[in-house]
């Protein structure tokens, strides 16, 4: 990925914007590509896995097993009109932020493979646990048979903050106040400027 130096994302933001937007793209190197929810598991060193899973019916799996594969976050990005910088000529463009992890694929067994799926509702409904008449034991043990959990070793990570940082203050204000009253896509790229504090101006 091209990243400018002044776009390169620090790698503690990565990780966090892996697990802010954790739906992804997996491509192998035969150029099969796959669309899954990861999971960060990260340890007290900062060294970090990810993990997902996919229908044992999608026949990607068969080529992924100790393969090197490119795993692409896209964030929140929006259409930048050159009508919202305070100061002119401009071209239109388009601000966003992404991340690429390239890693090593294992295929995990139905037990880990459980263990995937159980985590990854712990981070998006915790609640369904107590909802047994729709989660429960005996469903979760048909469901691990269908599905196959995949544990990619990191090899390496990369992001890229596109967000306007490189214009003037004000330009970066005009962008930024017109993105919070667009629509929901928009407001999102807002909101995440602002966590991180690029490009508000």
């Amino acid at each position: 990925m091209y990243i400018p130096k002044n776009q390169q994302m620090p790698s503690h933001l990565a990780i966090e914007f892996i697990e802010a937007f954790g739906f992804a793209c997996v491509i192998s190197p035969c150029l099969n590509a796959s669309h899954l929810p990861f999971i960060v598991d990260q340890n007290s060193k900062g060294e970090f896995k990810l993990f997902t899973h996919l229908a044992r019916a999608n026949k990607h799996w068969k080529t992924l097993d100790e393969q090197e594969v490119m795993i692409i976050f896209s964030g929140p990005h929006a259409y930048i009109s050159p009508t919202w910088y305070k100061q002119g000529p401009a071209v239109p463009t388009w601000n966003y932020a992404a991340v690429h992890v390239k890693g090593r694929v294992k295929l995990l067994d139905e037990y880990e493979t459980l263990n995937v799926v159980n985590k990854t509702v712990e981070k998006y409904e915790a609640g369904l646990f107590n909802q047994t008449e729709i989660y429960n034991h005996e469903f979760n043990t048909r469901l691990s048979r269908a599905i196959l959990g995949i544990e990619v070793e990191v090899l390496s990570i990369e992001g890229k903050l596109k967000l306007g940082q490189q214009r003037s203050a004000n330009d970066q204000k005009g962008v930024f106040d017109v993105l919070c009253t667009k629509g929901p896509e928009s407001k999102i790229l807002a909101d995440y400027m602002q966590k991180i504090n690029v490009g508000t101006g």
